[in-house]
């Protein structure tokens, strides 16, 4: 089993940036690929970004690529979300979970085994 804490939500402008974070502990941390979703109010959990367990493969979804870069420290037991350039509509709360053993990084959040209670990022135009 794995718990995972995300940090760094908040208020930010329009074209602002913003580092997520998400510290896990349990069992062995790069056993996991790693993905991040948000929520917005009235709308379904949607996919953001996932990085494979060894950090060789990404796949974001279109509305954030070129935008957001997710990467770990499988080190520190960590993966991280910076958040550039953010929009408005990109205010949501983000979570982020965890897909055990998985070979590549998915999109689809029945996949994964665990996630964490989320943390707000709310960006104001």
């Amino acid at each position: 089993q794995v718990q995972l804490v995300e940090s760094g939500g908040g208020l930010v402008q329009a074209g602002g940036s913003v580092r997520l974070s998400c510290a896990a502990s349990g069992r062995t941390f790069s056993a996991y690929a790693m993905g991040w979703f948000r929520q917005a109010p009235g709308k379904e959990r949607e996919f953001v970004a996932a990085i494979s367990r060894s950090s060789d493969n990404t796949r974001y979804a279109d509305s954030v690529k070129g935008r957001f870069t997710i990467s770990r420290d499988n080190a520190k037991n960590t993966v991280s979300l910076q958040m550039n350039s953010l929009k408005p509509e990109d205010t949501a709360i983000y979570y982020c979970a965890a897909d055990h053993l998985a070979l590549i990084p998915t999109a689809v959040a029945a996949e994964y085994d665990y996630w964490g209670q989320g943390t707000q990022v709310t960006v104001s135009s």
